[in-house]
C-alpha cells in the first residue's frame, strides 16, 4: 500500500503557531531586530514584520527608542521588545492553609501579591475571597489592563473544563473554578494543576527555558509532578497525568487517607514535616517556614528533618527519572529552595549520574504567585492574536 500522507495543517493553526514563536522570540531575546527573529524562527521577514505590526497594535510589543546598527555598521534597525507596561494577568493559587492572589506582568514578574488565610475552605468562600483580593490589587494598579486570571491548584485539576476534580485535603470535588471565578471577576479564567503551571513558568521565564524535556516535582502539602517534552506539557485523559501522591515509598511508615501505609504524599507532605518537628520539640505549630527558621538558627533536629526529607524527595525523583528520562528536573520544596545542604541531599538521592540535571525552582520567593499567573500567561503566549 502507498504511504498515507499526513493531513494538511489548518491555516489557522499555522498562523497561531507562527504568532506564538514570534512573541516567544521577543520575550526571550528582546530588544531584538525583526531580521534576527526571522533568522531564529525560520519565518520570512515579511511574515515577522506582519506579526510584529499586529502585536504593536494590540499593545504587546513596542519599538525601542534608539535605532541600532548590527556590529556598529550598516543600516540602523529599530529593535522591538515586550511592552510590559500595559497589561497584567491575575494569579490565584489555592493552597491548603491559604490562597495567594497576585498580579504579574507579561514577563512573569510579580507586581503585587497578598495571602488570604483560609477561615473556611468551602469552594464558594475561598473563590469569593480570591476574587475580592484580585479586585483590590487591580484597584491599586490603575492604568494596567487585566488580560485574564490564571488559577493553579493542587490535586486533580481538569484544565479543559476548568474544574478541580478532586482535592482531598481541601475537601473539594468537581468544583467549577473557572466558571465561578469568571462570574466573580468578569474576566477570562484559566485553571490548571500547580505542577503543570510551574512547568509552563519554567519554559517561559525560568532557568529551564530551552530544555527539550522537563520534569517538575512539587512537594508541599500536596505532592505531584508534571512532565513536558518539545514544549508541550503532558496532561493525559481529563488532565490526570502527574498524580503521584499514592506511589509507595519503600520502608514508609506514615498512614495515608487512602488506607495504605507509606504513600509518597503521606511521607513527604509539609503536614508530616511539621508533625515530626513538633514531636521533636522543634516547633509548636504547623508552619513549615518555622522549621526552616529553626534550621537556619542552628537547631540540629530541624536540619536533620529537612535534609532527610530532601533526600527522600531525591529518591522519588530518581524513580521518575528512570521512567521519563527528562533532560532537566526542577524541584519545588521548601528545604531545597532555601538551603544548600538540602539541595545537596536532593541530588545525592537522585544519584551522581543525573545530579547535574536537577535544580531548584527558578522562583524561590514567588513560586505560588508565579504558578497562578503562568496558567494565564501560557495561554497568551500560545495564542497571542486572541488577546
Amino acid at each position: 500500500m502507498p504511504p498515507t500522507e499526513a493531513p494538511p495543517v489548518p491555516s489557522s493553526l499555522r498562523r497561531r503557531t507562527s504568532a506564538s514563536v514570534v512573541l516567544r522570540s521577543v520575550l526571550e531575546h528582546g530588544p531584538v531586530a525583526r531580521s534576527t527573529i526571522a533568522r531564529l524562527t525560520g519565518l520570512s521577514p515579511a511574515s515577522v514584520t506582519d506579526y510584529c505590526a499586529r502585536f504593536t497594535e494590540l499593545g504587546l510589543i513596542r519599538e525601542s527608542l534608539e535605532p541600532r546598527r548590527s556590529n556598529g555598521v550598516g543600516r540602523p534597525h529599530v529593535p522591538i521588545d515586550l511592552d510590559d507596561s500595559r497589561f497584567v494577568v491575575g494569579a490565584v493559587h489555592v493552597a491548603v492553609p491559604y490562597t495567594t492572589v497576585a498580579l504579574l506582568d507579561l514577563r512573569g514578574r510579580v507586581l503585587a501579591r497578598r495571602e488570604l488565610k483560609h477561615q473556611r475552605t468551602d469552594p464558594a468562600t475561598v473563590l469569593a475571597r480570591a476574587a475580592e483580593g484580585l479586585r483590590a490589587l487591580l484597584e491599586g494598579a490603575r492604568g494596567c489592563r487585566p488580560l485574564g486570571v490564571g488559577v493553579a491548584v493542587g490535586g486533580w485539576v481538569d484544565r479543559e473544563s476548568g474544574t478541580v476534580v478532586e482535592h482531598p485535603l481541601l475537601g473539594w470535588r468537581e468544583v467549577a473554578v473557572r466558571d465561578t471565578l469568571a462570574r466573580h471577576t468578569g474576566l477570562p479564567v484559566h485553571v490548571d494543576g500547580h505542577a503543570r503551571a510551574l512547568v509552563d513558568a519554567e519554559r517561559l521565564f525560568g532557568r529551564a527555558r530551552g530544555s527539550r524535556s522537563l520534569l517538575h516535582l512539587f512537594v508541599g502539602n500536596v505532592v505531584d509532578a508534571a512532565f513536558a517534552t518539545h514544549d508541550e506539557v503532558h496532561h493525559g485523559p481529563r488532565s490526570q497525568a502527574g498524580a503521584i501522591a499514592h506511589l509507595p515509598v519503600p520502608g514508609g511508615t506514615e498512614p495515608c487517607d487512602c488506607g495504605r501505609i507509606g504513600c509518597l504524599q503521606a511521607e513527604l507532605s509539609e503536614r508530616t514535616l511539621c508533625r515530626r518537628a513538633r514531636e521533636a520539640g522543634v516547633v509548636d505549630g504547623d508552619n513549615p517556614m518555622h522549621v526552616l527558621a529553626a534550621a537556619d538558627a542552628g537547631d540540629p533536629e530541624a536540619v536533620r528533618l529537612l535534609v532527610r526529607r530532601a533526600g527522600a524527595v531525591g529518591r522519588a525523583a530518581r524513580l521518575l527519572l528512570d521512567v521519563l528520562n527528562p533532560e532537566t528536573v526542577v524541584v519545588t520544596e521548601i528545604g531545597v529552595i532555601h538551603r544548600q545542604d538540602c539541595l545537596a541531599a536532593l541530588r545525592a538521592g537522585v544519584g551522581d549520574a543525573r545530579a547535574a540535571s536537577v535544580m531548584s525552582t527558578s522562583f524561590p520567593d514567588s513560586v505560588l504567585a508565579v504558578a497562578g499567573g503562568a496558567v494565564a500567561l501560557d495561554v497568551l503566549y500560545r495564542d497571542p492574536l486572541a488577546v
